[in-house]
């Protein structure tokens, strides 16, 4: 049967230099393997092709049957690694906390124990009929939030 290690190792040793890292892999019991890899610019097909002939090309289809799978993380999935994390900043979140309720905002700093996301909502001035943007930093523990997913958006970025 082939094991997660053996996996992990054949990956590492492609994507050793490479601005790729791995994000997860998935071994079932019938042989179906499945390697989510990302890439801190962008992770082409090419890319994702490259790791699959590399893993396939060492594993002998004589002994063992299998499938692989090698993609990327899909959009609607959480970031998993700091350096997913890392390479979001300055993009749109949504988290999860383990207490309280979700908050979206711009994700503003990545640090090894922490991170930072930026909301923005217009308030009314006291006193006065106008509203003005007010910003405010959430500080999450990695370890203190259920998930933390990149927000698809259509519209401009913020001014």
């Amino acid at each position: 049967m082939i094991q997660t290690e053996d996996i992990q190792a054949l990956a590492e040793e492609y994507l050793l230099g490479t601005p790729g890292f791995l994000v997860d892999i998935i071994v079932n019991d019938g042989s179906q393997i499945r390697v989510i890899v990302d890439h801190d610019e962008n992770t082409s097909i090419e890319f994702c092709m490259g790791l699959s002939r590399h893993i396939e090309g060492a594993l002998d289809r004589e002994v063992h049957d299998f499938s692989l799978d090698v993609t990327s993380p899909g959009l609607d999935q959480p970031l998993k690694l700091h350096r997913q994390y890392a390479k979001n900043v300055g993009r749109e979140v949504a988290v999860l906390p383990l207490e309280g309720a979700k908050i979206e905002g711009l994700l503003t700093q990545v640090e090894e124990t922490h991170f930072v996301v930026q909301t923005r909502e217009k308030r009314r001035i006291e006193g006065r009929k106008a509203k003005a943007w007010f910003e405010e930093d959430h500080t999450f523990a990695y370890t203190d939030v259920h998930w933390t997913k990149v927000s698809i958006s259509f519209n401009k970025p913020r001014a």
